[in-house]
Order: C-alpha cells, then sequence, then structure tokens
C-alpha cells in the first residue's frame, strides 16, 4: 500500500533541503561556453549579472533536474503532458502538467530553457490513438504559473525521441526511431542544420566533449552509428561493438545480437561511453534469452574496453549441473558461461535507463522488467557482472504463484535523476504512473547502509481503463514466475514494436498425443544439440504488435493459437528456461494476467507514425500492382482486414533454409499470413528473418508470393514504395 504524501518523503530526503539553494553554478562551464563574468561597474541597487548555470546533463531521458530551480521535469508520454515536480515535493504543492502536442519521449533541462521531443501530433486524448508526423522538438521557458511556455518548435522526422546537446548548448541532437533519422538543431536560430539517415531504431545519443562527433544506440542490434562534423558537413558511419565480449562465443551472430539499448551515457571526462543492453549471445546459467549487459566503448579509438578471450571454453557450473539432475538431464548444458564467472541471476532486467553518479564513479540503471534500480561499479571492464546494490523499487512478492498480479510500488522505471549531493535517485515508475524516491549507499564504512522502501509520489490516476491498466503493469513484468522466467514481454516486443532478432523455439513431440509437436521453450539461437525429443530450435522472428492485434485471431507464426488470449498463455510457457508448457494447472491465475495483457496491447500499445500524405505516382502505380490479380498479393494480403487474410497458406519447400536451420516438424510449410501494416520498420522479413529488405523480398520473390517475375525493374520498385506506405 502507498504511503500518504505526508510521510513518503521523511526517508531518503533530507539530502535535499539544500536544493533551495542550488550550487550548481559551481560546476566549471561546458567547453566553449563561459561563464558570463560578474558587472564590474553595477549601478546602485542594480541587481549583478547571473552567471549561466551549465545543465546537469547533456542527455536527454524521460526525467531530469532541472540546474537552476529546485524541480525535476517529467516526460510523462501515457499522459501527454511534460510534469514541472517541485522538491522537496509535498503533496499541498501537485506537480504542475503542461500539455503536449503529442507524446513527449525526452526531456533536457538547461538554465533558462526546456527542450522537449514530441513524437509526432495527436488529435486525440486517447492516449493509445495513433500519431502523425512530423516530430517535433520543442523549446519552452519555464513560467510560475504556466509551467512552461513555448518559444518554438522544430519541425524533425517523425518519432523524434532521444535528445542530447553538444557542450557549447548550440546544438541538439534528436533521434527518430521509426523513421530511422538523426537530425540537429540550431538552438539560437531554432532552424534544422541537417537530417541523415541511420539504421532503425536508433534511440540514445550522446555528442563527445569536442563538440563534433557524436554516437547513437540501436534498439535492434550491436553496432552503433557515429555520427562526424556534427557541426558541418555530417555524415554517419556505423561502429563495430560487440556484445558482452566475455561472455558471447565466437560466433559473429551472437556477437552482434544485442538489442533494448535504449540509454547511454558518457563519463564525465568523456573517455567511455557505457551501453546498458540485452546480450542475445551471451551465456550464462539462465540464457535462454542471453545476459543483461553495460558494454563499454573507449572513445579515443573506438575499441571496446572488454576485448573476447583468445581461446573460448565453456565452464561447468555445479549448481546448474543439479538443476539439469532435477528435471532428468545428465547432458553437459550448452548456455554455461564462458571465461568470465557464472552469472545466477540478472544483475538487471531490460535496461530502460543509465545515470553517471559521479560522487562514488558508479552507474544507476533502471531494470524496467524487474522493478530494480542497479548499481554498478563504472571502473570495471564488465560492470554488468555483479551489482554493488541493487534497491528494490517494486513490491519484492511478484514472483511466487500465490503473488497478486501486477502487485508493485514503481512499475517499469523508465526515467532517473540525481539530487544535488548525489544521495537521492528519483525515479520515474511508467507503469504505475509514479515517482519513487530513493536513498542511496554512501559507501562510507562510517555510515553503512540500511535498506529502507523507497518513498512513493503519486503522479494520479492510470488513464486507461482497469484492465488494461494491470496489463500494461504486467506487459513490463518479469518478475511474475506464472508469466516468464527473467524478461517481460516488452524484452522482445519493446514499446509494441519488434526487437529486429530471429528466435528459436524448441519443438517438442506431445506426450498425450504421438505425432503431434508442440512448442516448448524459446532461446535466443538455435542450439548446438538437442535431448531426446526435441527439435533444436525453429526460426522464429519477433512479430510486431502495436496496431497489428485488433483482430480475434488466429495468432502465432502457425496460427496455432485461436485467439489473443490463448497466444499470450502459450508465451508464458515458452518464454522461461526449460519450457514449462502453457501452465493450464494454474488457470485461474494465468487467464486474468493473459486478458489483461490482450487489453493492454489492444488498448494500452501506441502504433508507430503514420504519414498520410497524398501518394506520390510511384505509390499509386504500387498501389495498382498490388492489388492486379495478375500480381496477386492482394490475395492474401486483404487491405479492408488490415492486409492479411489471417489465413494459414502452405508456401512450399522454399520457406526454409535447410543449410541455416534445422527443418519444421514434419516439413510443415505451412503459415499464417502476417499483416502488412507498418511493413517498411519491422525489417528482416519472413518467419526466418532471411531478407533484409522489401527490395530483396520483391526481387526474390518470383512466383513464391503471388507473381512478380513479369514485373519492370520500376514497377517492382512502385511495389515497394506503396508497400511501405502501409
Amino acid at each position: 500500500m502507498r504511503t500518504t504524501a505526508s510521510t513518503f518523503f521523511l526517508a531518503g530526503l533530507t539530502s535535499l533541503a539544500a536544493l533551495a539553494a542550488c550550487k550548481s553554478g559551481d560546476q566549471p562551464s561546458p567547453t566553449g561556453s563561459p561563464p558570463e563574468p560578474a558587472a564590474s561597474n553595477v549601478a546602485p541597487g542594480a541587481q549583478p549579472a547571473r552567471a549561466r548555470k551549465p545543465p546537469l546533463v547533456r542527455e536527454g531521458g524521460a526525467l531530469v533536474r532541472s540546474p537552476s530551480e529546485p524541480a525535476l521535469w517529467l516526460a510523462d508520454e501515457d499522459q501527454q503532458v511534460v510534469r514541472r515536480i517541485a522538491l522537496p515535493a509535498d503533496a499541498q504543492n501537485p506537480p504542475v502538467a503542461v500539455k503536449m502536442p503529442g507524446p513527449p519521449a525526452a526531456v533536457l533541462a538547461l538554465d533558462d530553457r526546456v527542450l522537449v521531443t514530441v513524437r509526432g501530433i495527436r488529435k486525440t486524448d486517447d492516449p493509445a490513438s495513433p500519431y502523425e508526423g512530423p516530430g517535433l522538438l520543442l523549446v519552452m521557458r519555464p513560467d510560475p504559473a504556466a509551467g512552461l511556455v513555448e518559444i518554438g518548435r522544430v519541425e524533425l522526422p517523425a518519432d523524434a525521441w532521444g535528445l542530447a546537446i553538444t557542450p557549447d548548448e548550440s546544438t541538439a541532437l534528436v533521434t527518430s526511431p521509426w523513421t530511422h533519422a538523426v537530425s540537429a538543431v540550431d538552438l539560437k536560430t531554432l532552424q534544422k542544420r541537417w537530417t541523415l539517415d541511420v539504421p532503425r531504431e536508433p534511440r540514445a545519443v550522446v555528442a563527445l566533449p569536442d563538440g563534433k562527433t557524436a554516437y547513437v544506440t540501436h534498439l535492434v542490434r550491436a553496432t552503433l552509428s557515429r555520427i562526424d562534423a556534427v557541426d558541418g558537413e555530417a555524415r554517419a558511419k556505423d561502429v563495430a561493438f560487440p556484445a558482452a565480449p566475455l561472455r558471447t562465443p565466437p560466433d559473429p551472430a551472437r556477437r552482434e545480437a544485442a538489442t533494448l539499448a535504449y540509454s547511454a551515457v558518457l563519463s564525465p571526462d568523456g573517455a567511455r561511453l557505457f551501453v546498458p543492453r540485452q546480450a542475445l549471445g551471451a551465456m550464462g546459467e539462465s540464457a535462454w534469452n542471453g545476459q543483461n549487459t553495460v558494454d563499454i566503448l573507449s572513445t579515443a579509438d573506438e575499441s571496446p574496453l572488454a576485448v573476447r578471450a583468445p581461446r573460448w571454453f565453456v565452464m561447468q557450473s555445479k549448481p546448474f549441473q543439479k538443476t539439469l539432475g532435477e528435471f532428468g538431464f545428465e547432458e553437459a548444458d550448452p548456455h554455461l558461461t564462458g571465461p568470465a564467472p557464472a552469472q545466477i541471476g540478472e544483475v538487471f532486467v531490460q535496461p530502460r535507463a543509465v545515470v553517471y553518479r559521479k560522487k562514488t564513479r558508479t552507474l544507476l540503471v533502471a531494470s524496467e522488467g524487474t522493478d530494480m534500480l542497479a548499481e554498478l561499479d563504472a571502473l570495471s571492464v564488465d560492470p554488468s557482472l555483479g551489482a554493488l546494490r541493487k534497491y528494490d523499487l517494486g513490491a519484492g512478492n511478484t514472483d511466487t504463484e500465490e503473488a497478486k498480479p501486477g502487485n508493485t510500488r514503481c512499475g517499469a522505471p523508465t526515467g532517473i535523476a540525481l539530487s544535488e549531493d548525489e544521495g537521492t535517485a528519483f525515479v520515474f515508475c511508467r507503469s504505475s504512473h509514479d515517482l519513487a524516491i530513493v536513498r542511496l549507499d554512501a559507501y562510507d564504512k562510517r555510515a553503512p547502509y540500511e535498506s529502507s522502501p523507497p518513498g512513493i509520489f503519486s503522479l494520479g490516476p492510470d488513464p486507461l481503463p482497469e484492465q488494461a491498466a494491470l496489463g500494461r503493469r504486467l506487459y513490463y513484468n518479469a518478475r511474475d514466475w506464472l508469466m516468464s522466467a527473467s524478461y517481460g514481454c516488452a524484452g522482445c516486443h519493446p514499446e509494441g514494436r519488434d526487437d529486429g532478432h530471429v528466435w528459436h523455439e524448441d519443438i517438442r513431440e506431445s506426450y498425450e498425443q504421438k505425432g503431434k509437436f508442440e512448442p516448448n521453450a524459446m532461446h535466443a539461437f538455435e542450439d548446438k544439440q538437442a535431448f531426446e525429443g526435441f527439435l533444436k530450435g525453429v526460426p522464429r522472428q519477433t512479430p510486431m504488435l502495436a496496431g497489428r492485434v485488433a483482430a480475434f485471431g488466429p495468432y502465432g507464426w502457425k496460427g496455432e493459437s485461436p485467439n489473443l488470449k490463448h497466444r499470450v498463455i502459450i508465451g508464458f510457457g515458452i518464454h522461461r528456461w526449460l519450457g514449462g508448457g502453457p501452465l493450464s494447472y494454474s488457470a485461474d491465475k494465468t487467464i486474468p494476467r493473459a486478458e489483461a495483457i490482450a487489453a493492454f496491447a489492444r488498448n494500452g500499445l501506441v502504433p508507430p507514425p503514420r504519414d498520410n500524405h497524398e501518394k506520390t505516382a510511384e505509390e499509386k502505380r504500387g498501389e495498382t500492382l498490388f492489388n492486379d490479380p495478375n500480381v496477386g498479393c492482394a490475395t492474401c494480403h486483404l487491405p479492408k482486414t488490415d492486409y492479411t487474410n489471417r489465413a494459414v497458406v502452405g508456401l512450399g519447400p522454399w520457406a526454409f533454409d535447410k543449410a541455416r536451420f534445422e527443418t519444421e516438424a514434419e516439413d510443415d510449410w505451412k503459415f499464417k499470413t502476417p499483416s502488412l501494416l507498418y511493413i517498411a520498420g519491422s525489417a528482416p522479413y519472413y518467419h526466418d528473418g532471411s531478407v533484409a529488405t522489401l527490395e530483396e523480398l520483391i526481387e526474390r520473390n518470383g512466383k513464391r508470393m503471388g507473381h512478380t517475375d513479369h514485373l519492370s525493374k520500376e514497377d517492382r520498385a512502385a511495389l515497394v514504395a506503396f508497400l511501405k506506405t502501409l
């Protein structure tokens, strides 16, 4: 139960007493922006010029602290407002909510301005309704009465999200995930300087101290994008950044498989770039979904701080061998760790935000899946091998069958801000719509740390209906024992989109019916060995959910689930270590959870932005071809039903690359026709991700799906152009 407003700040807030007399002006000024000199000849009675205070951070996020006043700024995407939260918080001084033209993604507080990225324009108050382009960078001025007053806005590619500024505060850098773009904005003229096309789902952006170079993370790959000549003729380049080198085998596909890189932060001197993410190829004692990692790039030579061992080997883990024994397996398991120590349990799950705590030279990572704040050693070669401390923000009792679903004090921590003395962390809890106040460990032997529950400040009721609001809390949750093992729905379906990865479902012959095969478990990669009665894992690309789950059914690549609720329950079983089936013995507990998640998927997940422009001549030509019976696209991909007939269709032997994967059970070549909505942003394609682009798909299609072999080069290009409008 939440504490009252008069009590939840008693613990952990004593360090905030000095906030009213903010001392951030004593910090060094950003490079190229020296403090304004104090007036030497001040007229009698005149106020001396105030030195400009540098921003506390140069990377935007969901939550930041103001450098010039005791207040927090919060980008509340689900409520479509930016909130000013006065410090110290008090129920008698509620936050001021400022309505935005669309969902705000990131906020960054300067001395006299607040920058906000807005994903797009929304024409309705429905929080799950689609928004349209363009994306926006809003430049706003703090106002005592209104909270914020808009100074100006700059139109950017749709889905404006990540935000950073150069050290001289002259340029803002903005990422647009869905439109795979990075833009620069001149903050003096409020004009867009340039926009670059980059690979899909760019998220965090950081600018180096020289102000000329920036790095961009991606939600669906390990490789970074480097932006050169930020202040001039900008250009983008890929920078290899292998995930979790100490724990990942030498297979290049595994080393490049990383997801959930929502955030990044530089060390104070800019020498190291820290990126929390999920390393899908990393080994560990419970590694069906890989392992969490904080990878570190040395910016001087762009080399990873941790490097792969010259010889890979497998360590046999006695605790895990004991676990295998309980299941009746005696074989050496292939999912054990390499040259790094065995990792029992996750340090964090689904990293969402990170800050650098200068006072202790540590990192604080928001663990979206476990409702925790993990504090890691920033001086370690691999900080995520173990936490210095975990601050439990949630209820702490969601990992048992008897636990009440969605019971958490702080659900899905999404943003972090530090107090002036860095003794307190403020955490935005997105799925429960709260602000958590956490007293941090001082690491002082004279004053040993004593754990205490965080203070919780409610930000108001959830705008969603009760069942969908519960589904939101469950969607991000990885602690609920009945739903998964160390991964929430948002781990594979971030923001309802997809992680761009091809997973592998273990297919088991049914104990009840000979010759019938059913999914049993899932792994990030195909197993190199299989237990008796199991196939090694058939490929299953992650499907996108947002905007694609309105139909009653069926669901699953094979159409094996008659409705969405059934598919969610099946997911509860296969999204766990060693599987577990649909957990039918707990139907009274699993069914309400599945119904809530289905309600959130339909009423809470926000579809990507639509570009409702007038079709070009080429796009109109492509639409005509799509609907032409001689081409046949619309035979299965019916426009009136979200571009799918939802039927299971036999594709033929070509649907399997037997050189790459073990065949499907009984050579089953049938797959459910997927929706083509938002197809431009969900590469790669096919169930096995074997086609990287739409251009390649149409070029290789021939007579496989419809008939495109007779189309000219221009017609094929037109067909691709139309598909990108869906």
